[in-house]
Parts: C-alpha cells; structure tokens; sequence
C-alpha cells in the first residue's frame, strides 16, 4: 500500500454518496507498501479501505482480484470483501483512478515474524490455494519469467549507482532463469503472489485474515511457497532461518502436501521469486514520483537473499527431511 494520488476530503465525501456506508468522519492515506494509493476510512458505519489501483495494475485484471476475494471467502477464507456502491458495482472511477472500498479487518501484521507466524501463514496459503481449485477466472502472472527482462531494462542503465557491478550480475542470472531451466508442468491454480508480513493480519499467533490480492494470479502453487520463504524466513541481517522454514513449510504440507516434483523445483522457484521482487524494488527505488507518500523498499534486501538461494542444492536446505 502506498498513497501515489491524493483525494481531496469533499471529492471522497461525494464518492462516498454512491454507497451505503454512511457518511465520512476521517480518513488517511496508508504509506506501507508501493503499488497502489490506499486510505483508510473512518465512516459512521464503521472503517474501511479505499483504494486507487495504478501503475502496474490493469483496469481489466480488477474483476479478478475482487471476484477472488468474494470467492474465498464463500470458502471459509479470512479476506477483505468489495463494498458495492448503490447499483450493484464494486468498481467506480476516483481522481482519475479505478476505485474500489473493501471492507476492514482486525489484526496487526508482525513487524518480527517468528516460528508460530511463519506455520500460520503456512497453513493459511494452503488453504488459499484448495480454496482457489474451482474459482472460475484466471489471470496469467505477468511478473513472472516473461516479464523480468523489461523490469531489467528499465533499471539497468542505473543499477551499478545502487551497488557496483549489480547490472552484470542481474544480467547473469537472468540469462540463467530465461535459459529454459525454469520449472514446467508442476501443479498449477490461484496464487497470492505477495503474501509478505504486511499482507497477513494476527491476534496473538493466530492468523486473522490475508489482504491486498493486487498481484494474485494464476501460476506454479510452489511459486508462492517459494515466495513466503523469501518474505517470512529471513533475519534483518538477511540469515536463513531455518526452523522458521521448516515451520511454514511443515504446516503448509499439513494441508496440502508438495510432490516429489514441487519439493526439488522449491530452490529454483525461490531464485526466480527473489529475482523478482530485487527487479521490481530496484524500479520502484529509482522512480520514486516526487511528493509521493511511499517507502521504496530496499532492493539490496534480495541481493542477499538470491545469493543465499544461488548455494541452496535442494529442498533439505529449507529444514524439510525428505
């Protein structure tokens, strides 16, 4: 989340006319995270999220994202709901930008996950992901293989300013990935594709609810394993940890058990999903639009991570006995 577009208060107030809501006490724009431009809203109807979808984000992959949340919670599955306004639509047109308002969750996301939030997620995208088998729609992951080289050209020319020599280096492996050896024919469905700390709401230890389906697609279920690995199971100083892997993966294949075939791609996938998220941060760190209200993440953070990834030989180096 991010605040890109600012809303002035009597152009949300007017906004808020077209739904059953009530009216406007307060709001605030939310600077985590680098996607979209987000607010909470404090209402005489209780609180909830409006948010502005731009930049990487398609008008035409919003029903998707929205009609997900709606399918898995018809499944049991702790997720914001779109509010639809008075004739029936959950998608109007803000400042410019496509809008929508979901409704609100209680939690606190962890600033430092330990072991009992790393098995919780676990078992949470398990669980996303049987709940996702008979959701109709699909989307194709347009951050994945395909999609790096054009993230690497737009950062290329500058990323030696971010570290000396990371331009070649970027280069190398992504020569490597593109190479033909990136995993095929491994169970496939609906993924989160960005189930980070952020994203995961707890009371206590217990997990109450996943949010912000912005990058959810249809991909390798290993894939978004592979990425919960590299988003809960590393220090601050970038060292594996180990049983807090060993948690997640233990309590996802409680729920749904990874092949034989899942469990030897996991290192690859999770080269691939740190490739990714160093690409997209590198971008978003050099194109940071003035004034507005975000905190570019750290690209140098998957720096480190990859090349813990590019020394891992199988799936034992994630704490899994097999």
């Amino acid at each position: 989340m991010a605040v890109y577009t600012d809303v002035a208060a009597d152009e949300l107030a007017d906004f808020l006319t077209n739904y059953e809501i009530g009216e406007l006490l307060s709001y605030k724009g939310i600077a985590e995270g680098v996607e979209n431009s987000n607010f909470l809203l404090h209402t005489t109807s209780g609180s909830f999220i409006l948010t502005l979808y731009e930049k990487r984000v398609a008008k035409s992959d919003l029903p998707f994202f929205l009609g997900l949340m709606t399918h898995l919670a018809s499944r049991g599955l702790n997720c914001p709901q779109p509010v639809k306004d008075k004739s029936g639509e959950a998608l109007r047109t803000l400042v410019g930008r496509p809008a929508a308002i979901i409704t609100f969750l209680e939690g606190i996301w962890p600033r430092k996950p330990n072991a009992a939030h790393c098995a919780g997620v676990g078992k949470v995208l398990a669980q996303m992901h049987l709940a996702g088998t008979d959701f109709a729609m699909s989307r194709e992951n347009a951050l994945s293989v395909a999609g790096w080289r054009p993230l690497f050209e737009q950062a290329a020319a500058r990323a030696d300013d971010v570290q000396p020599g990371l331009r070649d280096w970027l280069a190398a492996e992504l020569d490597y990935l593109e190479s033909g050896v990136w995993p095929k024919n491994l169970p496939a469905g609906v993924i989160h594709a960005d189930l980070f700390p952020d994203n995961v709401f707890f009371l206590d230890d217990r997990v109450s609810g996943i949010i912000d389906f912005t990058f959810a697609c249809t991909d390798m279920l290993a894939y978004d394993v592979a990425i919960c690995l590299n988003a809960w199971c590393f220090e601050s100083d970038c060292s594996f940890n180990v049983t807090k892997a060993r948690a997640l993966l233990s309590a996802y294949g409680r729920e749904r058990q990874l092949s034989k075939a899942e469990e030897d791609a996991l290192p690859l996938l999770a080269r691939g999903s740190a490739l990714r998220f160093l690409l997209t941060r590198l971008v978003d760190f050099l194109n940071v639009p003035k004034g507005a209200l975000v905190r570019p993440k750290d690209p140098l953070e998957y720096v480190r991570k990859l090349r813990f990834h590019q020394s891992v030989s199988s799936i034992r180096d994630y704490g899994v006995l097999v």
